[in-house]
């Protein structure tokens, strides 16, 4: 017996049939005895078909009624399982984000979770109810509904599963695990069984998109053991767990691969206090996410300063570069968008010297030039022109033994 939480993604409830799927897997739960929280997405394709009808009955869509328009994707799944269920005999409910108790802040489209009030969720389970709540939802103080952004469902789950002190917090997808790579770009990528919350986080932020970022956050947070499995088979997952000495004999537990990047470079700018704060505080103003930023001393009191975007957050933050560069002096701006940025991860680096040469000797023996570089205790990022990024994470899989050794 166990008190789970079962987060099925967009494609695992595309359709009627597959919502019934869900049903057969939530049941067997039910019946071994466990306690079951299920959080859905909406059906694959419903959330784009909804930003478009908003689009095509308004130029620049309310915020506040965007939130609520796309919210009914996931009260729609919600439902639907819910009434599947009772179809067969089990007591469920479905409960909206605000019912299910899940307080945010006020920013529509990309709101936070600030509390989760879960004693309604608790008192159905104690009534032997199956409770469906929708994913992705929310209300903030004023009792507006609020969305969380995309993949916000995983968010949802894990949120949940925090506050109701879940044993585990199950993320079905349309993928058996967290691979050492993608298995589209590397064919010799292999399923990890256990990977640290550290590295999940690091793989989620550069590219793999297996967890939303900020789920893989809250799971950190609150301890909370995620494992990432296949809703179409019954095959065992990766687990999301917290680190064990045993996770430091593996130095490299994943490459990953990210091409939605572009650089921008601030050429001899004046190196005094003060003045990348008014570079990428004009950014943050116009909530842009920088990522890597580098800077270069000249001699005569000048430096470059460069960093990388997203391609969507490209001309934005080229336009408002162009004009702190006047501001400060800065002779030119240049710009770059054929760019990707490759990455190893892994909790052995720590205790591992040398993986920084391996990574630079792997992709100078296929002449792939590194533009910039950037680490942390567990990762090194290379940023690289975008036509080598699957050589570059083949390669890269290849030089530090993902090909062969299993974990």
């Amino acid at each position: 017996m166990a008190l789970k939480v079962q987060k099925f993604g967009g494609t695992s409830v595309a359709d009627i049939e597959r919502i019934k799927k869900v049903a057969d897997r939530v049941t067997k739960s039910y019946d071994q005895g466990d306690k079951v929280v299920v959080v859905l997405s909406a059906m694959a394709g419903v959330t784009d078909r909804l930003i478009a009808l908003a689009e095509s009955a308004s130029k620049v869509p309310d915020s506040r009624e965007l939130d609520v328009l796309l919210a009914t994707g996931e009260q729609t799944t919600a439902a639907l399982l819910a009434m599947i269920l009772r179809d067969r005999g089990y007591l469920a409910t479905s409960l909206l984000g605000f019912q299910a108790g899940i307080i945010t802040d006020q920013s529509s489209g990309k709101a936070r979770i600030l509390d989760i009030e879960a004693d309604r969720i608790l008192n159905l389970l104690d009534q032997g109810q199956i409770v469906v709540v929708a994913g992705f939802q929310g209300r903030d103080a004023n009792g507006d509904i609020t969305t969380l952004g995309r993949g916000g469902s995983d968010t949802s789950a894990v949120a949940i599963a925090s506050a109701i002190k879940a044993d585990v917090c199950e993320i079905f997808t349309d993928v058996d695990g967290v691979y050492t790579t993608d298995p589209r770009i590397c064919d010799k990528a292999r399923k990890i069984n256990k990977i640290s919350y550290e590295e999940m986080l690091e793989m989620a932020i550069l590219g793999a998109k297996v967890l939303q970022i900020r789920s893989v956050e809250f799971a950190k947070k609150y301890n909370v053991p995620v494992h990432v499995r296949s809703s179409f088979n019954e095959e065992e997952g990766t687990m999301v767990v917290n680190e064990s000495a045993d996770m430091e004999s593996v130095v490299v537990s994943g490459v990953t691969c990210d091409k939605n990047e572009s650089r921008i470079t601030l050429k001899k700018v004046p190196d005094q206090p003060g003045i990348s704060a008014k570079i990428f505080g004009a950014l943050a103003d116009a909530n842009i996410m920088v990522d890597m930023i580098i800077q270069n001393t000249r001699s005569g009191g000048e430096t470059d300063v460069t960093f990388t975007v997203t391609k969507t957050d490209f001309r934005k933050a080229r336009e408002i570069s162009e004009h702190v560069a006047k501001e400060i002096g800065a002779t030119e701006v240049l710009t770059a968008e054929g760019i990707a940025k490759v990455s190893v991860i892994g909790l052995g680096m720590k205790s591992n010297a040398g993986v920084a040469a391996t990574m630079f000797k792997a992709l100078a023996s296929e002449n792939i030039n590194i533009r910039l570089i950037s680490t942390s205790e567990i990762r090194i990022s290379c940023v690289i022109e975008e036509k080598y990024a699957e050589l570059a994470v083949r390669v890269l899989h290849k030089a530090f033994g993902l090909d062969v050794e299993e974990r």
